[in-house]
């Protein structure tokens, strides 16, 4: 939940590309990140592996007018529209993209290669056929922050009534790494995303912060396999909500445009 999820940033800085809000090259260059490089596989009209670049020039001219983030978990097919093949492959990544104007998803294949510390990241995008359907369980901006807001009381309540310290190197690794991703929070969500959408965005990595800390073992209180299995369970509800906002927040662009907003 601290990190941005590579579904992100393509929905993101894709959707400021087909807006004209970037270039090409400013918009591979925040999609790839610290990855090597990232390639598109099973394009239309292509018979290999293409770079971002082309992938997304073809995209548009397939009719591709946004693209959507979509963050499935077992038994919540959050984003997802369809068909089962797509959903199956988007659940094993737990992310894709989905095109919007066009019928077409993207779900990314991580590769590692080299010595730790060293690691060498190349991303594949495995283009493949979708539903025409609302994406499932996706809320309004305006529902994912009521939501968030119940949610981080609750995920507050859960930390204190299961003995979760708000110290120790643990919390203070997970608390350091939300300020840091929250000081460039305005960077994540690329040009044309309304200021509700970064606020939104923000207040669910802060409530993922809180699930980490709650979960991660040797921490607070409860520290036996069937405490940290309880922290887990009351910790379902609000994991879920903040995936939901989550998307929300990478998705408003489109769903603005859907509705004649802009």
């Amino acid at each position: 939940m601290l990190s941005e999820p590579r579904a992100g940033r393509l929905a993101a800085w894709g959707n400021a590309l087909l807006a004209g809000l970037v270039s090409p090259d400013d918009a591979v260059l925040a999609i790839v990140g610290e990855d090597a490089v990232h390639r598109v596989e099973g394009l239309p009209g292509e018979s290999a592996p293409v770079g971002l670049t082309l992938a997304l020039g073809r995209l548009r001219t397939l009719g591709v007018t946004g693209l959507r983030l979509a963050l499935p978990a077992p038994g919540h097919p959050l984003g997802l529209s369809g068909p089962p093949e797509f959903n199956a492959r988007a659940l094993d990544a737990e992310q894709a993209v989905v095109c919007y104007g066009a019928s077409f998803g993207l779900v990314p294949e991580v590769y590692e290669a080299g010595p730790e510390g060293d690691v060498h990241v190349e991303v594949v995008w495995h283009v493949l056929p979708v539903r025409e359907a609302p994406p499932a369980d996706v809320p309004s901006l305006g529902e994912a922050e009521r939501e968030l807001a119940e949610a981080l009381r609750e995920a507050t309540e859960v930390l204190t009534r299961l003995d979760v310290a708000g110290s120790g190197p643990v919390a203070e690794a997970a608390v350091d790494a939300y300020r840091a991703r929250a000081e460039r929070g305005r960077e994540v969500l690329a040009p044309g995303y309304p200021p509700r959408a970064v606020r939104v965005l923000e207040l669910a990595q802060r409530v993922g912060t809180l699930i980490v800390v709650a979960t991660e073992s040797g921490h607070g209180g409860a520290v036996s396999a069937s405490e940290m299995g309880a922290r887990r369970e009351a910790l379902r509800p609000v994991e879920r909500t903040a995936r939901r906002a989550q998307v929300a927040a990478y998705n408003s662009v489109v769903e603005e445009r859907e509705r004649g907003v802009r």
